[in-house]
């Protein structure tokens, strides 16, 4: 049997250190202080997150992404967003063999786990080329030339068009167009941008993270997380064409609400939460608080430029935000802050993941409950892979839907 030495015993701690073994990423810990260490493969088996970006509390060691725990042997003891015991597949896979010697941490060769998936939806994949894909905000971004799906263009009038106050690139003939959702209240509600910000994770990945509805209380602890209900109730998806959609009712706090500050209205508020998804890229987010009236919708789309960058764009449209139908130029600046801190939670998380795709194949993570919108994204993406693969092939047009 051959070990081969991960980390030295002096530097393994509570803090979860990831390493590498033959190629292998692992995460070395110790679940206490004084404990042996223990290495599992550096992946969450919900959604493939390192978990040397977990942290370890109470002997337990906790995802970064939706909070699942497990303990010294792996085993999944915490499953948040839904009630019941987690489901056998959650348990992390049996670690290679440890040993300390020679105060160096070794792990057996022989029982290395396997590599990542490789069947991922990154973003140079042949069939984004038959799709919309936004490119600059109008009269702001230079776009002359564009980066975009792992390659230069020079758009020109055939290939591009202004929506929402984007400009939009197709270099083929695109299967699916622009949804049309939030035209009426771009035209009567008080819109503003957010400054572009990049990602290097795919598209898809950033579109999952924005469809999913059980990060909130581990990702967003710093803005509104903290009172976010971690168990995630039962929801509903419809399907469209090439998309979905999702309407839910949520608890929210609302501290700001004119009512709640006068007194007359608890803070602690239902809202509705209504998800549109449209393949690829193309996502909206209308909050509609039940009890205040004002509705906040975030327009939400990501230009995969190449497999490292994904520039990521965010419009924010207001309505009786502050108790008035127009807000403030003082609430719409407090509003726009909270949105890109926000933002920036997310980015942090996804600077910490390695798959350079989107994982399609639904048996390469455990999907539960709450995670019902992100599988319809991998339906839908693999639907529309597969739409366009003879298209793609013979670089013809695909055809419609």
């Amino acid at each position: 049997m051959d070990w081969l030495a991960i980390a030295s015993d002096a530097e393994v701690s509570t803090r979860p250190l990831a390493v590498t073994a033959h190629g292998v990423p692992l995460v070395v810990l110790r679940p206490r202080a004084g404990a042996e260490p223990v290495v599992f493969a550096d992946r969450c088996p919900h959604r493939l997150v390192p978990l040397s970006a977990a942290t370890v509390e109470g002997g337990r060691l906790r995802c970064a992404y939706h909070g699942w725990e497990f303990d010294a042997a792996g085993s999944c003891v915490a499953l948040p967003s839904q009630e019941g015991n987690p489901p056998p597949r959650a348990d992390l896979p049996t670690g290679p063999r440890i040993r300390v010697r020679d105060g160096m941490v070794q792990v057996a060769t022989d029982d290395l786990p396997g590599g990542d998936p490789a069947d991922l939806f990154t973003n140079e994949d042949p069939s984004l080329a038959y799709a919309w894909h936004p490119i600059g905000i109008a009269g702001v971004d230079d776009v002359s030339e564009v980066e975009l799906l792992g390659r230069r263009y020079r758009p020109d009038r055939e290939h591009t068009q202004e929506r929402w106050g984007l400009l939009w690139l197709a270099p083929e003939k695109p299967l699916t167009e622009l949804f049309d959702d939030p035209d009426h209240d771009d035209e009567n509600y008080v819109g503003a941008w957010l400054p572009p910000a990049r990602s290097k994770a795919s598209a898809g990945i950033v579109a999952d993270n924005f469809l999913d509805v059980a990060h909130f209380p581990f990702v967003h602890a710093r803005t509104f997380g903290a009172a976010a209900e971690k168990l995630v109730e039962r929801y509903e998806v419809t399907e469209e064409p090439w998309g979905c959609r999702s309407v839910q009712e949520q608890w929210f706090d609302n501290p700001a609400d004119p009512e709640v500050l006068a007194g007359r209205r608890s803070s602690r508020q239902r809202r509705r939460a209504t998800y549109v998804y449209r393949a690829p890229f193309q996502l909206m987010l209308r909050l509609e608080e039940l009890d205040a009236g004002a509705v906040k919708t975030i327009l939400f789309f990501a230009q995969p430029e190449s497999r490292s960058s994904t520039r990521i764009y965010t419009k924010m449209l207001f309505h009786g935000i502050g108790g008035v139908a127009d807000p403030t130029p003082d609430v719409l600046r407090s509003e726009l802050a909270f949105e890109e801190a926000v933002l920036t939670e997310d980015l942090e998380l996804q600077r910490t993941l390695r798959l350079p795709g989107l994982p399609l194949r639904m048996r390469d993570e455990l999907h539960v409950r709450a995670d019902l919108l992100g599988v319809n994204l991998r339906r839908v993406l693999r639907r529309f892979q597969d739409a366009v693969a003879p298209a793609a092939a013979l670089g013809g047009a695909p055809t419609r839907d």
